[in-house]
């Protein structure tokens, strides 16, 4: 089962089979593709970590086909767990919470918290309702991509990353782009540890009480070292389009830079350019895409306009910082 189309049921039946017997299997979601093993089999989690290239201490995120099957990781979900999961499950946004004693310990990277996520995405839910009743409680999936790099968010793109013998539902292009909110529930108060794209407006409405401020206390999660989601290319960012279009200017006779900006560029320059779209979720949906392309031109850098400060330009704003810092 190279590449398999997930509109094909008999396609998620296998794979729901392969994931029941230890295998890894890749899938789509609403926010990318993840790299899926069942979540209480330290074995079958190992073989995710060798595949990515990921520290085994860097926990990865477990998708749950429902809010009930949260009960089996969670060593308890409070009404503050419960409202959230009411107000955005299934959707782009996971819980860390305590864990359950002597559940899915290697997929938690060993610490006492593990994260929950319920996808709202057609096929990952298929895939995990159909795996559930062959006895896998979770998936645990970071995403299908080497550890560090973009994520992806079709199934060629994870073709890319790990060859055709690895198990692939192609469910098109991921509708969200960017990976998961993910909030700390593990002492008492909310904490923001990555943003995506439900903003904290939204998470502290349904929630009914304000978010934090994060501090060194915060548990391990997913996605959040200083150097993330990088291109092959230097990725650089530009607070504004002017000082953009000067270094533009001043770059070097011969020097291959890729340009992504909302605004336009000078005409005079010559560089590989794309437009970044003006709405945040359109970014969002084509950041990681559009960073593949530039890099497969075979440029030396990535020069990217800085995105809005605003709250709905968050998952996108920390997605670019974390690739410019590699």
């Amino acid at each position: 089962m190279p590449r398999f189309d997930a509109r094909d049921p008999a396609a998620i039946g296998d794979a729901a089979r392969r994931l029941a017997g230890g295998e890894l299997v890749a899938f789509p979601t609403e926010t990318v593709y993840g790299l899926g093993a069942r979540a209480d089999d330290d074995a079958a989690v190992a073989q995710v970590f060798a595949a990515k290239g990921r520290p085994a201490d860097h926990p990865l995120i477990v998708h749950v086909a429902d809010a009930a099957a949260a009960a089996h990781f969670a060593a308890r979900l409070d009404p503050l767990a419960e409202r959230l999961m009411a107000a955005f499950w299934p959707g782009p946004l996971t819980l860390i919470v305590p864990r359950r004693d002597g559940v899915a310990g290697a997929a938690a990277g060993g610490q006492a918290s593990i994260g929950l996520r319920c996808p709202a995405h057609a096929v990952a839910h298929e895939l995990l309702r159909r795996a559930a009743a062959l006895g896998v409680p979770g998936v645990a999936a970071p995403s299908a991509n080497r550890f560090g790099r973009l994520s992806p968010t079709t199934a060629a793109h994870v073709e890319a990353e790990f060859g055709p013998a690895l198990a692939v539902l192609d469910g098109g292009a991921c509708p969200v782009g960017i990976e998961s909110t993910i909030v700390d529930l593990t002492r008492g108060v909310l904490v923001l540890l990555r943003p995506g794209m439900l903003t904290p407006q939204r998470i502290e409405a349904a929630a009914g009480v304000p978010l934090a401020a994060r501090d060194g206390g915060a548990p391990r999660a997913s996605g959040t070292l200083a150097s993330h989601y990088a291109p092959r290319a230097r990725l650089r960012l530009f607070a504004d389009p002017d000082a953009l279009a000067q270094a533009l200017r001043a770059a070097p006779a011969g020097s291959r830079q890729a340009v992504y900006s909302r605004s336009a560029c000078p005409a005079a320059v010559a560089a590989l350019q794309r437009r970044m779209p003006a709405r945040a979720d359109d970014a969002a949906r084509e950041l990681f895409a559009t960073l593949r392309d530039l890099d497969a031109a075979g440029v030396d850098q990535i020069w990217v306009e800085q995105p809005p400060d605003e709250p709905a330009w968050d998952g996108v704003r920390d997605r670019l910082q974390r690739a410019a810092a590699a």
